[in-house]
């Protein structure tokens, strides 16, 4: 969300938005939750050898138009593309978490089902799881206001300005109808900064009209490329718009796994998490994550001493709460080091989900009324639950969705890259967060790297 124009979302999704229009719930809890809930969300790729950062936001409104409008902060000037329209319900769909399962037979006397499950054949929870040229500057100064670029991606009218005086940058946007809610302190901030500023408009002949002759819908999702010395993320705009809190969902794209800074981390709820999931887990904590514990363990008693300090207590299976500062820690949803199948998802070259084997394939319930016959296929249904047993004993990886909205994955297709990592981490900031600009940084805790990857559902794990 960014600072905002009335309406305007800044830098990312919903958030300063009157109202939304809800999908209805076809999906894991976790599709619904970023697309719909989190009042900013971005998609960051890093380059660090580059020095090349891009991120992509898609604002969504309801109202009028003209009162939408979005300011957004750079280091440098950025260059603009069209996403896909659907991008973000593809990442969550591309980072659902998988759950373990393992066949089972509905025709087989009850009894055995029990016994197979009780030797590890049951499966896990569900997977669970958005300027005029002119400024009216007076003849006698300098402009202060400069518009280097305009134009138009997707939905949106675009202009790039560069500012060297807040309060005329301030009275710029409100003399072009940018009906900024902000203050001039705010664009003071980023002006000492030398940062440049991205004004945007909707398009309305590319909206959809309401009865009341208000638009509402999703604009497109745009891509801002630009160089910067670090990977930033600019929070400080996005405080104006905020009353004690926003919720923001990052799906960050990187060389290596990341992280918040400082107290910010999502290690004070992952390793709590995966602690408790040891010795619970069948095959081990997944995901190199009991090889991160080990690692790290010389400074878990640090890390969970610092973590009571905070008062940021883990309740296994539940969504962390605020401390007495209404302070709530960071939660990691998704990690991992794509490989080459995980591309290969993308064009349908590798399969989203296993498969677990129907082992009652071919058979009915009308071929048990013969008992000669029912004991011979009960025969063969045992010995495919032992193959499936032995061959998968920890169950299948499976995530249940639409074809459709698998073969829609092919959108991301050109935006993940093979041996990067993406890490997904959702920080609900309170405004007192909010101060400075938000630095993702390395996976790390005092030199401690931490590449461990989490794609499946935990006994643990939070809705």
């Amino acid at each position: 969300m960014i600072p905002m124009l009335r309406f305007t979302a800044a830098f990312t999704l919903v958030a300063a938005l009157p109202a939304f229009s809800q999908a209805a719930c076809c999906y894991f809890s976790a599709k619904n939750t970023d697309i719909l809930q989190p009042a900013q969300k971005v998609f960051i790729t890093w380059d660090p050898a580059e020095k090349l950062e891009s991120f992509t936001v898609q604002p969504k409104f309801e109202g009028n138009a003209l009162d939408f409008g979005m300011v957004i902060p750079t280091p440098s000037q950025p260059k603009l593309s069209e996403m896909p329209r659907d991008f973000f319900k593809h990442l969550a769909i591309y980072t659902i978490l998988k759950q373990r399962e393992s066949p089972h037979s509905k025709l087989l006397p009850v009894v055995y089902n029990r016994l197979s499950a009780a030797a590890g054949l049951g499966g896990g929870k569900f997977a669970r799881q958005a300027l005029d040229e002119n400024e009216s500057d007076p003849k006698s100064r300098k402009k202060t206001v400069i518009v280097l670029e305009e134009g138009v991606v997707g939905s949106l009218d675009y202009k790039i300005i560069e500012a060297t005086r807040a309060d005329d940058l301030f009275k710029w946007l409100k003399d072009n109808k940018y009906s900024y809610s902000g203050d001039e302190q705010t664009l003071g901030f980023y002006v000492q900064k030398k940062w440049l500023f991205t004004v945007m408009k909707i398009d309305t002949m590319q909206m959809k009209r309401n009865k009341d002759g208000t638009f509402n819908g999703e604009v497109t999702p745009t891509r801002f490329q630009f160089a910067s010395d670090k990977l930033v993320y600019p929070l400080k705009i996005t405080q104006i718009s905020v009353r004690e809190r926003t919720e923001a969902l990052f799906y960050v794209q990187a060389p290596f796994k990341c992280d918040l800074p400082g107290d910010m981390t999502y290690q004070y709820t992952w390793v709590p998490m995966a602690q408790a999931a040891v010795g619970c887990t069948p095959g081990g904590v997944p995901g190199k994550a009991e090889d991160w514990l080990k690692a790290f363990a010389p400074q878990t008693p640090q890390l969970l001493a610092r973590a009571r300090e905070l008062g940021f207590n883990f309740v296994s299976g539940q969504r962390p709460q605020p401390n007495n500062k209404g302070h709530i820690p960071t939660t990691m949803e998704w990690a991992r080091k794509l490989t080459k199948d995980d591309v290969a998802i993308l064009s349908g070259k590798a399969p989203y989900s296993e498969k677990v084997p129907d082992v009652d394939e071919g058979f009915s319930s009308a071929d048990l009324k013969d008992p000669q016959r029912a004991e011979a296929i009960y025969k063969v249904i045992r010995a495919r639950l032992a193959k499936a047993q032995k061959e998968r004993p920890f169950g299948y990886l499976v995530r249940h969705l639409p074809a459709d909205d698998v073969k829609g994955l092919q959108q991301l297709a050109g935006h993940l890259s093979e041996n990067w990592f993406i890490t997904k981490f959702r920080k609900i900031f309170a405004r007192d967060e909010m101060n400075d600009d938000l630095l993702i940084v390395p996976a790390r805790y005092n030199g401690t790297e931490d590449s461990s990857e989490y794609e499946e559902i935990l006994p643990t794990s939070p809705p």
